[in-house]
């Protein structure tokens, strides 16, 4: 059976056949270069030889490029076109260096069969401007992503259109506007008359706002007798005088259909226009002085293994208490009491079968915990269940293993009655854990041709984060959709940016009446970026013989918010990306992001009101810290896995260093 292990940059699995002893000393691939269709697979074959140049057996690891291919059970999917690599590797088992070998693969698009062009539906007339969009559908009913467009006006003297797609009347006529993707045309005609707008008026706005703060104005396109024309297209765009020529950033601003942000203090315009008629709107900027000061309150330090993640509960003692996994630490769970948040202490740990507890969670009510199992000797990893009756000293209840999450469990929610278990990264499977002694199998989710690493339960509505799918929803008991608990139904998908969606949390958002998802990326790594890091094999305690190991990781990625108060009209209206650094687990409480952002430490972000652009670059950040602990596993290097807000103190795991808390200070000033 194969067996899935899900890494930050790359898909892998382990085929665990019989070892004949003999040593590999050369890998063949075939075929020798791999050529598929985005959305096809084919067969991939790779065979071990040894010194004598016989076939022998030998456990081989497989890894293909997430976003670009995906490697599972003897076959290569495409997932996006390009050019990527497929890396294969022996598992020597002595500690020698493996015999590798590098499969070239080619992925194309299916063939364009159509091509619809689309504007948002305003009229043509001379002087403005009218954005086109060509959709290319291929043969099988998919959209190309990014499709490079050829476009031609059938008379430039009545409208140009340039290579963007954006068309701009000339004079009275018809024209016909064609888009072209690799031969295939779309086409619209329009007819362009004179410019009926006399005059436009925007209202909206304030004379003065914080960095951050989104404006909204309103433009509306008058004609003769103060008539107002509804299908003017109206054309946005902002100038700029800043306070300090010095700070004054090559892009200091955003402003999309009359919704507009500033990253730094200055005096803004925004500007409509259509035709030849134009109106302004001028407003200040200020700093936002959003930053908080912080306290370091106490440490948990775990120095031996890698701490994964953490949840903090109260027991059913009225003392408050938290559990954290490790990773390749031997089945490892430590609980901790964080009662008094400046002195935190181990009561117990927890031992089971597995290589690696990636997650840990406890139920809502405090009655039970879990403990994901990743590596078990008998390769029946499933979950182990606490009863948390003694919560200091957890008696190990039950451990489910069964109904296909025996591959490997990688994260967990947990309810009061029911625990979400993923399974081998490819689908959740729902436990009825009322009866703690005996959890059983209700029911199970799988997305098809996708891989899973996160979910989270809201109301009914289970959201999970599914990497290049992006953000799947399921009705769990919701309803409005059909499903229920025993019947989980589909409801809804939809990518997002970067194609690396790790982790999710759903948000309701009081000061705007916003229903938010908060996703989050993971890339262990930093391709193509000029700063790529030391490399997965560093991410080890320093080993003087050898001289390998003791560097941190390098990440990159960045957490994106979603409007989804309409699940079927998803909007992603900002993103909180860090450069330099790579996120993993967040929280969100009363307007602020916890993010738990790798070696970037945890990071507090203001997220109150509507929201737009880089919430980074615009002085949203209340505060930062990093966990710096010379005796770390990793001496000085921070590493944030998760982070959860309890009681006024904010709790979180750090790979190398264990179990923190810090605090927040009020906010010095009082902010407007």
């Amino acid at each position: 059976m194969n067996r899935l292990l899900i890494g930050a940059a790359v898909f892998a699995f382990v085929q665990p056949v019989a070892v004949t002893g003999q040593t590999v000393t050369r890998l063949v691939a075939n075929p020798g270069t791999v050529e598929v269709t985005a959305g096809a697979s084919v067969a991939l074959s790779i065979q071990a030889f040894g010194a004598d140049g016989r076939l022998i057996q030998a456990p081989l690891r497989v890894a293909g490029a997430r976003g670009g291919v995906r490697v599972e059970s003897g076959r290569v999917t495409g997932l996006a076109a390009g050019e990527y690599q497929i890396f294969v590797s022996t598992v020597p088992e002595d500690g020698s260096d493996p015999i590798t070998l590098q499969v070239p693969v080619i992925v194309g698009w299916p063939a364009i069969s159509r091509v619809e062009i689309t504007t948002g539906g305003e009229r043509l007339f001379e002087g403005a401007r009218v954005p086109h969009r060509a959709v290319a559908y291929h043969v099988d009913g998919s959209t190309r992503p990014y499709p490079e467009v050829s476009w031609v006006s059938s008379d430039p003297t009545v409208a140009t259109v340039d290579a963007f797609g954006n068309v701009r009347g000339m004079r009275s006529g018809t024209v016909v506007i064609t888009g072209s993707v690799e031969g295939v045309r779309g086409t619209m005609a329009h007819s362009s008359t004179t410019t009926p707008v006399a005059r436009i008026d925007i209202s909206g706005g304030q004379q003065q706002v914080r960095t951050g703060d989104v404006q909204s104005f309103t433009a509306v396109a008058r004609g003769e007798g103060d008539r107002v024309i509804d299908d003017a297209p109206i054309s946005w765009s902002y100038l700029y005088q800043p306070d300090d020529s010095i700070r004054a950033p090559a892009g200091p601003a955003q402003i999309d259909d009359g919704r507009m942000v500033a990253d730094v203090p200055g005096v803004y315009t925004a500007v409509a226009s259509t035709g030849g008629a134009r109106a302004e709107f001028s407003f200040r900027v200020v700093s936002r002085n959003a930053v908080r000061k912080l306290d370091i309150v106490g440490q948990g330090r775990e120095s031996r293994v890698f701490t994964t993640d953490l949840w903090i509960w109260e027991g059913v003692d009225g003392r408050d208490y938290g559990i954290t996994g490790s990773k390749n630490g031997d089945g490892i769970s430590m609980i901790w009491d964080v009662t008094d948040p400046t002195n935190i202490f181990k009561t117990d740990s927890i031992q089971v079968d597995a290589r690696t507890t990636n997650d840990v969670k406890a139920s809502p009510d405090g009655r039970y915990a879990s403990i994901s199992r990743e590596g078990a000797s008998n390769r029946r990893d499933g979950v182990v269940i606490l009863d948390l009756a003694d919560p200091a000293h957890p008696r190990v209840a039950s451990t489910f293993e069964g109904n296909g999450v025996t591959g490997g469990v990688h994260n967990m929610f947990a309810t009061n009655d029911y625990l979400f278990v993923l399974a081998g990264g490819d689908k959740y499977v729902i436990l009825d854990v009322r009866d703690l002694a005996n959890p059983t199998f209700v029911s199970e989710y799988n997305h098809p041709n996708s891989r899973v690493h996160d979910v989270w339960v809201h109301d009914g509505l289970a959201y999970s984060a599914e990497w290049e799918t992006g953000v799947v929803v399921v009705d769990v008991g919701n309803g409005r959709y059909g499903g229920s608990i025993e019947n989980p139904t589909f409801v809804t998908s939809f990518p997002l940016t970067t194609g690396s969606t790790h982790a999710i949390f759903p948000y309701y958002q009081e000061s705007t009446g916003r229903f938010l998802l908060i996703v989050g990326d993971e890339r262990v790594q930093r391709e193509g970026l000029a700063w790529e890091g030391t490399g997965p094999d560093h991410r080890q305690q320093y080993d003087p013989a050898t001289g390998k190991g003791g560097y941190p990781r390098a990440t990159s990625g960045y957490t994106q918010i979603v409007d989804f108060s309409d699940p079927m009209n998803p909007v992603q209206l900002a993103r909180y990306e860090a450069s330099e650094y790579g996120t993993h687990n967040m929280w969100v409480e009363d307007d602020v992001l916890y993010q738990a952002y790798y070696e970037g430490g945890i990071r507090m972000v203001d997220i109150s009101g509507d929201l737009m652009g880089n919430l980074y670059t615009q002085g949203r950040e209340l505060a930062v810290f990093k966990a710096y602990d010379p005796l770390g596993y990793i001496p000085n290097a921070a590493a944030a896995w998760g982070v959860m807000p309890w009681k006024g103190n904010i709790f979180f795991a750090d790979i190398n260093s264990g179990m923190w808390s810090v605090k927040m200070r009020p906010a010095e000033r009082p902010v407007s």
